[in-house]
């Protein structure tokens, strides 16, 4: 995913200058930062998921009362 980041950056940064388009350049920048420095979302643990917790007593018994 890096590599495909860093060479549409790249693109995108060539077709910036040729069109003279600033708006074009800033999405540049932001691809290649994020393939330089491997951010961005759900990169190297930046979606963090706390694991699920257990309940410690999953044994307990539930007592039901009879209606009548």
């Amino acid at each position: 995913m890096r590599m495909i980041k860093l060479v549409f950056g790249i693109w995108a940064g060539v077709q910036a200058i040729q069109v003279h388009e600033m708006f074009i350049g800033i999405f540049s920048v932001f691809f290649l930062y994020q393939a330089i420095f491997d951010a961005g979302c759900c990169g190297t643990q930046s979606c963090y998921a706390p694991p699920v917790k257990k309940k410690a007593d999953s044994t307990d018994v539930t007592e039901y009362e009879e209606i009548k």
